[in-house]
């Protein structure tokens, strides 16, 4: 039994294929086109496969991650990527496939690039002359407070035409403390005004503990 993984992008209006939904169109995807994938034995068989790191609907990423079983003996990656490609929605294009070199375990930390139109340097200066920056974090069990200078205590940003950009390196991983930009665009929106709604962010790179790359 082999565990093989593909590598691809969930950009444009892919972007809005909750995680749920992506299950499900992958599992298609992989039946029209014939991989050879493993599946489960009982009643009702299905395809195993697991994600890293789902994101939320709406954000864009270049590094997502989905690895499969198969009993196969001969594979030819090439081929099973542009095949599983032309069987999936616009937007979602399958970059690599290999045998799984990594653990999704280890992840530590994903890198993001956020784009927001209009100028919005002014509100960056002040969250980056902060002390605190306090929001609330869902979990499990509800939420509960969390001081964000504690995990992004400056914000590197640029502008560009006319947008402003930034990029954040936040934690990630089943073992530790997850973040989203969305943290921080949500407290930027409610101290600054800044339209959070309308922020594009791509996830651009997944590492593990001591900074490798989880895809490569």
């Amino acid at each position: 039994m082999n565990t093989i993984r593909a590598w691809f992008t969930k950009t444009g209006e892919a972007s809005y294929i909750s995680h749920l939904d992506l299950q499900r169109v992958m599992g298609r995807a992989m039946r029209r086109s014939k991989l050879p994938v493993w599946y489960s034995k009982g009643f009702n068989p299905h395809i195993y496969m697991t994600f890293a790191l789902p994101l939320p609907l709406g954000q864009e990423s270049l590094v997502e991650s989905v690895d499969f079983k198969s009993e196969a003996e001969d594979f030819d990656f090439e081929a099973m990527a542009q095949t599983l490609t032309d069987a999936l929605p616009r937007g979602i294009d399958v970059k690599k496939i290999y045998f799984v070199d990594t653990d999704a375990g280890k992840i530590a930390s994903a890198k993001y690039q956020v784009r927001i139109p209009g100028n919005w340097t002014k509100a960056l200066e002040q969250y980056n002359s902060l002390e605190k920056a306090m929001v609330e974090k869902k979990t499990k069990r509800g939420t509960k407070p969390l001081n964000l200078k504690e995990h992004i205590a400056q914000v590197e940003y640029w502008q560009r035409d006319s947008e402003t950009c930034f990029t954040l390196t936040l934690p990630a991983g089943s073992s530790g403390l997850n973040l989203n930009p969305s943290l921080l665009l949500q407290y930027l929106e409610t101290a600054y005004g800044l339209p959070a709604s309308v922020a594009q962010v791509l996830r651009v790179a997944i590492y593990l503990e001591g900074g490798e790359k989880f895809l490569k």
